[in-house]
């Protein structure tokens, strides 16, 4: 199967669209639940276009904690069927669609001196009952271990940044972690694609109406009609902005980018509990490459919604106060390397705060004759997906046949055991799977090798990108085909080999 997504195959789509040729589904929207719905709609035989206005994963799908999690919050809120759901499909992350992109991550959650005994003796009670939807979930201990206690000794020395004074000990879990959040909407697109989804970014929906909507190709300004049977609005977000008929709550997510070094060295996870607050943490989660997410706010969002939502200091404060809560050397603002904020597509629910707002998805069949999925989050894509194409086949009276997602694996998955086997650098094995060999193999030597000492992103993985991703400009592959630009200084040390990448590209 043909997975490339290229600039000459995105031509050769719109051409035929242009000559009004008629889909089963039109997606609109390539985030993680657009990219998702394309997918399990191709794979069950239906024709499909997907579109966005701007490029994959240009959305809150990016923005994400870059965690695939069992839902140790939504068991604090008592909402078991959806930490149930996220547990069950967390297992087939990191079991059948993207164990290369997918790893256990441990996870401490200290217990100090701003933790009271009942949120101490709270967390415990939620962590093994995460334990429980671990087990019902089908997750082995040798994938995800079990929740143990820890002394404050043996709490220390897996986290030495913690501060030791009123340390009372802590509970080591385990909890899936994504290499990066955009790389799988990559690889849900480009599966898709090898389905004969055409997929198509920087196609703008003007309109969507029930027989289809006007797209313009925001490349050339070039406007047409898309004939579909079924419509689904995928824009998160933004739905609201395709029909009338959908009311959401976008709450922010803020987090900020640390160096793992800055604080000891951080290997494992820190799960914080916000003080004063029951429900609500602060995560300070360590990725692959030295740096450290640390997250999130929940802050309501009013007026327009922004295509990047920005920061605030605020928020940036926030974040900082409560990691300092448990931090034996305190972080000051010179410790931000970056930040970033993603919005959340809550559904209304009268005055209640968006931190206490459901993460359950909802599909809305609306008397417009627009499909829209909303809600939901990134752990539970594939069910989010699955019912919405459900919805259309038995509402569209489309032929097709049953969902096929949870077996489907995305370009480059294999099992654990036959990754460890690829003869690529384990960083590269980590986000291509067994593409890796190829991402090396099709680049010149000076492509190589690491960007500089501090960023291990290589040219080959840009030269990878604009060949088989559908990156377009330093935007796509600085930002989103890897995720250099979170830290604006790395970005700029990166913007001349991106430049050179995409002139050699435009070489063939």
């Amino acid at each position: 199967m043909n997975t490339s997504l290229t600039v000459s195959r995105r031509e050769r789509d719109l051409t035929e669209l242009v000559a009004g040729t008629p889909v089963d589904v039109l997606v609109v929207g390539l985030g993680v639940t657009g990219a998702g719905v394309a997918l399990d709609a191709a794979s069950r035989g239906l024709s499909v276009v997907a579109v966005d206005a701007h490029d994959l994963a240009n959305g809150t799908s990016r923005w994400s904690s870059k965690l695939v999690h069992g839902g140790l919050r939504y068991l604090a809120h008592g909402q078991v069927g959806i930490a149930y759901e996220s547990a069950a499909e967390r297992h087939l992350l990191l079991t059948r669609t993207a164990p290369h992109l997918t790893r256990p991550l441990p996870m401490l959650l200290p217990a100090t001196a701003y933790t009271s005994r009942w949120q101490a003796r709270a967390a415990a009670v939620g962590l093994r009952a995460g334990d429980v939807l671990r087990t019902c979930a089908g997750t082995s201990r040798r994938t995800l271990p079990g929740t143990r206690r820890l002394g404050s000794a043996e709490a220390g020395a897996i986290t030495p940044a913690l501060r030791p004074a009123g340390l009372r000990g802590a509970h080591l879990s385990w909890d899936g972690q994504l290499c990066d959040d955009a790389r799988l909407v990559v690889g849900l697109a480009r599966a898709a694609a090898a389905r004969s989804a055409r997929i198509l970014p920087r196609c703008r929906a003007i309109s969507l109406h029930r027989e289809g909507a006007t797209i313009e190709d925001t490349r050339t300004g070039t406007r047409m009609h898309v004939a579909a049977r079924a419509v689904i609005n995928a824009t998160g977000v933004w739905a609201s902005s395709l029909t009338p008929h959908v009311r959401l709550r976008p709450s922010r997510g803020t987090h900020i980018v640390l160096s793992a070094a800055r604080l000891g060295g951080l290997w494992a996870g820190l799960t914080i509990p916000v003080p004063g607050e029951f429900t609500r943490y602060v995560f300070a989660l360590p990725q692959t490459d030295g740096l450290v997410y640390a997250g999130l706010t929940d802050e309501p969002v009013t007026g327009p919604v922004p295509d990047v939502p920005q920061p605030t200091d605020a928020d940036i404060a926030f974040l900082l106060d409560v990691l300092n809560s448990v931090l034996d050397q305190p972080l000051q603002p010179a410790d931000v390397l970056g930040a970033y904020a993603g919005l959340r597509p809550l559904l209304a629910n009268a005055d209640t705060r968006t931190a206490d707002l459901s993460r359950r998805h909802a599909v809305i069949d609306d008397p417009d004759g627009i499909i829209s999925v909303i809600g939901g989050k990134l752990t539970t894509y594939r069910r989010m997906a699955e019912d919405a194409v459900d919805t259309a086949v038995r509402q569209r009276r489309l032929r097709a046949g049953p969902c096929r997602t949870r077996d489907l694996p995305l370009p480059g998955a294999a099992s654990r055991a036959q990754l460890t086997r690829v003869p690529a650098p384990r960083r590269l094995v980590h986000r291509y799977g067994t593409e890796a060999v190829h991402v090396l193999a099709e680049a010149p030597a000076e492509l190589r090798q690491p960007i500089s000492p501090d960023i291990p992103v290589t040219g080959a993985e840009l030269l990878w990108a604009t060949r088989h991703e559908l990156a377009l400009t330093v935007d796509d592959l600085l930002d989103r085909r890897t995720r250099i630009g979170l830290v604006p200084a790395h970005r700029e040390v990166a913007l001349p080999t991106a430049r050179d990448v995409l002139a050699l590209a435009a070489e063939g």
